[in-house]
């Protein structure tokens, strides 16, 4: 099976060179596309919650909705800080 192989590379330069050839010409363009960071951020994932209760108060807001989900992610493993803020309108 590789004697053949060997003998069809030799017979047939011109397609196996050309062959190679459209190979590297395809990783040099894949290579260009290739989206590389040099510096990955290293800052904490935030997420940011936006709730909506129209016709109450922010303080009924903050009792009902905002608490029970400050509840809930006190108990996330790793997490190293937790910060609310609730604004009116």
């Amino acid at each position: 099976m590789l004697h053949r192989l060997i003998r069809f590379v030799l017979r047939q330069r011109m397609l196996v060179i050309g062959g190679v050839l459209l190979l590297a010409v395809v990783g040099v363009r894949s290579f260009r596309a290739l989206h590389v960071e040099a510096f990955p951020d290293v800052e904490d994932i935030k997420v940011q919650i936006i709730s909506l209760w129209p016709g109450h108060a922010a303080e009924e807001l903050e009792r009902s909705v905002t608490l029970p989900i400050e509840r809930q992610m006190n108990g996330t493993p790793n997490l190293t800080n937790l910060r609310s803020v609730s604004m009116f309108g």
